[in-house]
C-alpha cells in the first residue's frame, strides 16, 4: 500500500460506520446505502491524493455522502423508477422472537416517520441526533447556518413525535 492509501484508512476506517449510517437514512434501501458509502470513500480518496485534507473527517466524509446522495436523487429522478427484489428473512439466532418483532416494529416505524420529513429535517436529525455531530458540523456538512440547522432540527423533531404519536413532553425525556 502506498503512504497515501495507509494514512486515508487511518484517518477514515474509524467513520465508516457514521457514513454508512447516514447513507440509511438518505436512500431506501440497503443495497444503495451500501453503494452510496462506497462512492463516498472512492470520492474522499480521491481528494486525498490531491492533497485535500480536512482537519476533522466525520463532518467532510458526511458532507461528501450528502453532497453524493443530493446527486444521485436528482439522476434518478430523471430516469424510470427499479423495483428491487425482496430481501431474504435474516435468521434471528436464538435470540428473542418477541423483541425482535417489538423492536423491528419500532424501528419500522421510525423508519417510515423519518422518510415523511422533508429532506432537509430528516438530514439534519441524522447528523445531529443519530450520527452525534454537533450542530456546527452539521451545519458545515449541510452547506447551511448553524440556526438553519437548529430550526430543522426543532421542527423535525416535533413533526417526529407527532408521526410516532409521542407527545412532546415525552420526546423530550
Amino acid at each position: 500500500m502506498t503512504s497515501d492509501q495507509d494514512s486515508f484508512l487511518r484517518a477514515t476506517m474509524g467513520a465508516m460506520d457514521l457514513v454508512y449510517n447516514l447513507s440509511r437514512k438518505l436512500v431506501r434501501t440497503r443495497e444503495e446505502a451500501e453503494d452510496l458509502t462506497q462512492e463516498t470513500y472512492l470520492a474522499a480518496f480521491r481528494a486525498w491524493r490531491q492533497r485535500r485534507r480536512p482537519r476533522r473527517v466525520e463532518p467532510w466524509l458526511a458532507t461528501i455522502c450528502l453532497n453524493l446522495a443530493r446527486s444521485q436523487y436528482r439522476s434518478r429522478s430523471r430516469r424510470p423508477k427499479e423495483v428491487a427484489l425482496a430481501e431474504g428473512a435474516e435468521s434471528a439466532g436464538g435470540e428473542d422472537p418477541e423483541g425482535l418483532a417489538m423492536a423491528a416494529l419500532d424501528r419500522d416505524a421510525l423508519h417510515r416517520a423519518m422518510w415523511r420529513l422533508s429532506d432537509e429535517q430528516r438530514v439534519a436529525i441524522t447528523l445531529v441526533d443519530l450520527m452525534g455531530l454537533s450542530t456546527a458540523d452539521a451545519a458545515r456538512a449541510m452547506g447551511t447556518p448553524r440556526g438553519t440547522v437548529l430550526s430543522r432540527l426543532h421542527r423535525g423533531r416535533r413533526a417526529l413525535a407527532g408521526l410516532l404519536g409521542v407527545s412532546v413532553m415525552e420526546a423530550g425525556r
